[in-house]
């Protein structure tokens, strides 16, 4: 019997090491990169343009690393369409996680990327 405990232990710590090795996605982008930053900036065009800037920078990263899985070329305006949509449903959100989701839906995939 205390085979079997140290056989399932033994799994249970294999499957559970690359989960705790995984680091989290550092985002490099502006101080404030929440909804309500993004919603907030509607007023003020020159803001509003530097954050469109930062999605598609994100947009066309997304396209460096997975080249197989290309964002077709959008408009600032349908950057802005999308993430002003994001934003309103997910209000607690970042547009950081827009620009992620939209990368999902544009690109084809449908869903995160998963290592």
């Amino acid at each position: 019997m205390p085979r079997r405990y140290c056989l399932v232990i033994a799994l249970l710590l294999c499957t559970a090491a690359p989960l705790a090795s995984a680091a989290p996605l550092k985002i490099l982008g502006f101080e404030d990169m929440s909804c309500v930053a993004w919603n907030a900036s509607k007023s003020d065009a020159e803001l509003r343009a530097q954050y469109i800037a930062w999605v598609r920078g994100f947009l066309s990263g997304h396209n460096y690393g997975r080249q197989g899985e290309q964002v077709s070329v959008i408009s600032n305006g349908t950057v802005e369409t999308y993430v002003n949509r994001y934003c309103a449903e997910k209000t607690r959100s970042s547009f950081a996680e827009a620009a992620q989701r939209m990368s999902d839906q544009y690109s084809g995939r449908n869903a995160a990327i998963t290592k």
